[in-house]
């Protein structure tokens, strides 16, 4: 059974369901005058579109709270046609599950086989797969023969990371160096 929460319990972080979607609140503006009940400003996150809303809820309003599971799994292997599979086992159970390689795109570019993930669940509705900051991956592809000179403006060559990604990296990187790579953005951080 899930929690019934007041619209005046809402705050950042927060997950409820709402009309049918399931959203997580981002920001609340509470604001109250002298006739009138409080109002609740909600911006929130629909957790399954990922479109930002806006809604105004009033104190005493009533909406459903909703608890989501993540669990640790570990990336098995990729089909290899744009509308297949990325398999995903579960590191304490060895359950399989499968997310549509098109609904992950972006998340596989930072995903090299065997990568520890958590994967976010709502019931038993898969919401996504949970990136960290940064992670840490092989270039495979670089010219190993590019010279360093101009360090004023920051000088780079392309790389190629074993996910297949394509990336920016300083000029003193060399072909199979780890480099710790944002997700946020898909730039180079660092040295590994």
């Amino acid at each position: 059974m899930a929690e019934v929460l007041d619209a005046g319990e809402l705050n950042p972080g927060k997950v409820f369901v709402y009309k049918g979607d399931l959203l997580s609140v981002i920001d609340v503006i509470h604001n109250k005058t002298a006739m009138a009940k409080m109002k609740h400003k909600i911006k929130a996150k629909n957790l399954r579109s990922g479109a930002t809303i806006e809604l105004m809820l009033f104190s005493g309003d009533k909406v459903d709270g909703a608890f989501l599971d993540k669990k640790n799994m570990q990336l098995s292997y990729v089909d290899q046609n744009e509308d297949g599979f990325a398999h995903f086992m579960d590191s304490e159970t060895y359950e399989f599950v499968e997310l549509p390689i098109t609904r992950i795109k972006w998340e596989l570019q930072f995903l090299a086989a065997n990568s520890e993930v958590v994967i976010t669940y709502y019931g038993d509705e898969i919401l996504g797969i949970a990136l960290p900051p940064k992670v840490a991956l092989e270039i495979v592809e670089t010219d190993d023969n590019a010279v360093a000179g101009d360090t004023v403006n920051k000088a780079s060559k392309d790389a190629v990371l074993e996910t297949g990604l394509k990336i920016k990296v300083p000029m003193f990187i060399k072909n199979h160096s780890k480099v710790w790579v944002k997700t946020e953005d898909a730039t180079y951080d660092s040295r590994a």
